[in-house]
């Protein structure tokens, strides 16, 4: 096989997401066929939206209506920390080609958090293994997604607290990067900004005012940052 050593890699550095997406993504589907949509529109906003998190707004979206401009603006809100991402992933994409475009639209949270997690291993050819990364990623989800909404439309599930796996996924995920990098400040500073956040805005404006708070004091600190690389 012409990529066997990025695919078995991709694959084994993805089962932690495979966990996590599976899951959730059932619970997003059983959720969909509950609000009495069509079964096949999982595994079609899975392929052509694949948010996570707005896909399940996506739900509350068509229930009441909302016109194109009001789910432009939600959707901006809801996805804007993925610029963040984008942003401190430039260099690694830089030579991806014809690839780049699918790594940008795949890259989610936690997709993001093995990117930056794992060590580079220089006998793979990354573009290659960045995409099936992303690729497994989001099958994970697709697969999900789509077995839930087929076993939702016939059979009762209640889905209270299924949503919380994707929160603890990526807690875990948070974990190794703090035991993989000697620098703990980053870490400091982005639980300082987050309980501000929390403190001093509602909830649903937390995640955005915790990222700008905590860019802020990066940028004003980088130089101590720096010291500890």
């Amino acid at each position: 096989m012409k990529y066997e050593r990025e695919i078995k890699s991709a694959f084994k550095i993805s089962i932690p997401v495979m966990m996590g997406y599976s899951v959730l993504g059932f619970a997003f589907g059983l959720l969909l066929v509950s609000f009495d949509y069509a079964w096949y529109y999982a595994p079609v906003m899975s392929f052509f939206i694949y948010a996570g998190a707005l896909q399940f707004v996506a739900i509350n979206f068509f229930n009441l209506k909302a016109g194109l401009v009001d789910i432009a603006i939600a959707s901006w809100f809801v996805n804007l920390r993925q610029s963040f991402y984008g942003l401190s992933l430039l260099k690694r994409f830089k030579k991806t080609g014809k690839l780049k475009p699918y790594l940008i639209f795949g890259l989610t949270d936690e997709t993001y958090a093995l990117l930056t997690t794992i060590k580079d291993d220089e006998q793979l050819k990354k573009r290659w293994y960045y995409f099936f990364l992303t690729a497994f990623n989001q099958f994970y989800w697709l697969v999900g997604s789509t077995l839930g909404a087929l076993i939702g439309a016939s059979v009762d599930f209640n889905t209270a607290g299924l949503e919380f796996s994707l929160t603890a996924l990526f807690v875990v995920l948070c974990i190794e990067q703090y035991k993989n990098l000697k620098n703990k400040i980053p870490f400091l500073i982005g639980a300082f900004s987050s309980i501000l956040a929390i403190i001093a805005v509602p909830s649903d404006k937390m995640l955005i005012t915790s990222i700008f708070l905590s860019l802020f004091i990066l940028f004003f600190f980088r130089k101590e940052v720096n010291k500890n690389e």
